[in-house]
């Protein structure tokens, strides 16, 4: 059967609901073409069009005068055109109950604000970690031409054990930001979350292991993420920063050196400066092409040390960030971390950055100025060594950088950023006067 009458058989299949609306709106085309003849007295052109106008002029006849042929036209027009919204509107819904699950929103709704994310501002968040994925669920609502540099240097957890047993890059904070950005049912997200308790997978994240099962599968991270993309029906992208093994060490304020992210926080020591071995590692093109068009590029939130700072010792991306037109702005973290950030306020983060990576780099820090009110909250995280971090907006507007303080933080069994909140700012910031106008004003 050819392809044509094989999908219009499938369209009057009995169960569909629509066959009985289309059937309703041909009546209501009928209806109309025979007032339209009445009313202008034309000669019908085919035979239901004459059929129908034979049952119009019975119906003058049986009304013996009481019904001009005008009037009797404009009614047939009326009953078509409420005949053809009748059907218009009864296959539209039963189109839409398929495709839409019950209780979602209006279908103009949806058509409404894919329309306005697919014109939405070209977006490049760098970081990893917690934090990245957070910003990725807040700034999805908004656009779809999202980027997700990622960090590849974790060798800690699931992640590290796939890197040392594998080989391949490690997987864990791509997973979280896939599955940030995924549009896929709630079942499958959860799927990639779970983790295994017991037996040789035990603490493995399923979401580590599809990715590494697509890794073997693709021949490489790029592709796997690519196709894991599909499946999630993500918005946006995800690339990770590197696409060659990397090892991220630290130089700590004695002179010692450690070998590893998760060695590095452990040891709890000032750290002085990091670095990537090999130092030379080439990014993904499409990392710095990425770059070049965004219109704001978004540093952060995530660990300074080992998810920040690590993505810009790339070759080639910090200077793609300085020569960029984009809005540039640095998200600074809302708690200080432990192994890392002992004691830093906001000035800090951003004089670390200066230091380790040059001045420059972002035009923007933004900055919570909310304190959390959750005592027993902090005071888990006093017992951890973690504090708020200072927002002194001054000591970053003397370092030539523009602040940005907000409301940004959610306690719901955490302190951090709300991705809503933190989404509008930035968006705020895009959308606010030229950052040197503004500059100039102070």
């Amino acid at each position: 059967m050819p392809t044509r009458l094989r999908s219009l058989a499938q369209w009057l299949a009995p169960g569909l609901g629509v066959k009985r609306w289309v059937v309703l709106m041909a009546a209501g085309i009928l209806l109309l073409s025979a007032g339209v003849m009445l009313i202008v007295n034309v000669r019908p052109l085919g035979w239901l069009e004459f059929s129908m106008f034979r049952l119009a002029v019975a119906a003058l006849t049986l009304s013996r005068g009481a019904l001009s042929p005008t009037w009797l036209g404009v009614a047939l027009v009326a009953g078509g055109l409420l005949a053809v919204f009748a059907g218009l509107r009864g296959t539209v819904r039963a189109v839409v109950g398929a495709l839409l699950p019950p209780g979602q929103q209006r279908l103009v709704d949806v058509l409404a604000q894919q329309r306005q994310r697919r014109r939405g501002p070209r977006i490049v968040v760098i970081g990893g970690g917690t934090g990245l994925s957070t910003l990725l669920r807040g700034l999805k609502g908004s656009t779809d031409n999202l980027t997700a540099v990622v960090t590849v240097f974790d060798d800690g957890g699931s992640s590290g054990r796939l890197r040392r047993e594998l080989g391949i890059l490690p997987p864990g904070d791509i997973r979280d930001c896939l599955v940030a950005l995924a549009e896929s049912e709630p079942l499958m997200t959860q799927l990639f979350e779970y983790r295994f308790q017991g037996g040789a997978l035990d603490g493995h994240a399923f979401g580590n292991l599809f990715i590494a099962s697509l890794t073997g599968v693709t021949g490489d991270l790029e592709s796997a993420i690519k196709e894991t993309s599909k499946v999630l029906n993500i918005r946006g992208r995800v690339l990770p920063s590197a696409a060659e093994d990397v090892v991220l060490w630290a130089e700590f304020s004695d002179g010692t050196m450690v070998e590893g992210e998760s060695q590095i926080t452990r040891t709890r020591k000032r750290i002085r400066r990091v670095g990537l071995k090999p130092a030379d590692v080439a990014p993904l093109p499409e990392v710095l092409e990425a770059i070049g068009e965004a219109e704001l590029i978004v540093l952060g939130p995530g660990s300074l040390y080992t998810s920040v700072i690590p993505n810009l010792l790339v070759r080639g991306v910090a200077a793609a960030i300085r020569s960029s037109q984009a809005r540039r702005v640095y998200v600074c973290n809302v708690m200080t971390q432990p192994g890392e950030t002992d004691g830093f306020s906001s000035s800090d983060h951003v004089r670390v950055l200066g230091d380790l990576i040059g001045p420059g780099l972002f035009t923007h820090v933004l900055v919570n100025t909310q304190r959390p009110r959750n005592r027993a909250l902090l005071a888990r995280y006093e017992a951890e060594g973690a504090r708020p971090v200072e927002p002194d907006l001054d000591a970053i507007r003397a370092q030539g950088v523009l602040p940005v303080g907000e409301a940004l933080i959610s306690e719901e069994h955490l302190v951090r950023h709300e991705p809503r909140l933190l989404a509008r700012a930035l968006l705020q910031v895009l959308e606010a006067v030229p950052t040197d106008a503004r500059v100039a004003a102070l």
